[in-house]
């Protein structure tokens, strides 16, 4: 047996209207709190701890599901009572997640700083590396896609232009946004980042594509935006 066996511990013992499985079927999705949808993929608890109580944990420990959505498959497994099995099914989960909301944003038109900080803020802002995603745009400047340029700190090499419109050409799109995260939450641009906008400039002018923007994704602060916008900026004309 996974759980303890003190009485009142384990979802088994709780009435079948608290229970996260049968509360589904009876009331929705809607109506279960954060750890109680997780405790649907962790299934089993541990000594002394419900499923719905490592849940709650994990939530408090990170501060957020999007912070967890954005932990390594590796790093959620070395969590006490989770291991590669359950770690696999929460994050195949966060990626459903990512990936319908992303369908959602073809109805779309990503054409301002706040638009596409909305669509992509939740799915970037945790993450503990930076990341560069490249967001082709259609004439409309709807999504038809995001590619994955690069993982780790933004340079030269790492959104090479050459590399960031590959996916603008493959895709035979008519634009692209260039969005790339602020692990600290500063989203206040480096030198490096600055670099990498004016070497895209030109890049996109002489393969006639539309360089939208190049946001960069940083966490609300007092006094602050929680992105920066080199088009807003005036970098980008």
């Amino acid at each position: 047996m996974n759980e303890t066996d003190t009485p009142g511990s384990r979802i088994c013992d709780m009435p079948s209207g608290r229970k996260p499985r049968e509360k589904l079927a009876a009331l929705g999705p809607t109506a279960l709190d954060n750890a109680e949808l997780m405790a649907l993929f962790i299934s089993t608890g541990t000594k002394g701890r419900s499923a719905i109580d490592i849940g709650r944990d994990l939530i408090t420990k990170y501060g957020s599901m999007g912070a967890l959505g954005g932990l390594p498959v590796t790093e959620l497994s070395k969590e006490k009572g989770i291991g590669l099995a359950k770690a696999s099914k929460l994050a195949a989960a966060f990626e459903l997640g990512i990936r319908v909301a992303r369908e959602q944003l073809h109805a779309v038109r990503l054409d301002t700083p706040e638009l596409i900080y909305d669509h992509f803020g939740p799915q970037m802002r945790h993450l503990t590396q930076e990341q560069v995603v490249c967001v082709t745009l259609d004439t409309r400047l709807r999504h038809t896609g995001s590619t994955v340029i690069s993982v780790g700190t933004v340079n030269e090499s790492s959104a090479h232009p050459r590399e960031v419109l590959r996916s603008v050409v493959t895709r035979g799109a008519f634009g692209f946004v260039l969005i790339h995260n602020h692990p600290s939450g500063d989203p206040s641009p480096s030198r490096a980042d600055e670099r990498v906008t004016l070497n895209l400039v030109e890049a996109a002018r002489i393969m006639q594509v539309t360089f939208l923007d190049h946001v960069i994704i940083g966490k609300p602060s007092p006094g602050r935006m929680p992105f920066f916008s080199f088009r807003a900026a005036g970098v980008i004309a």
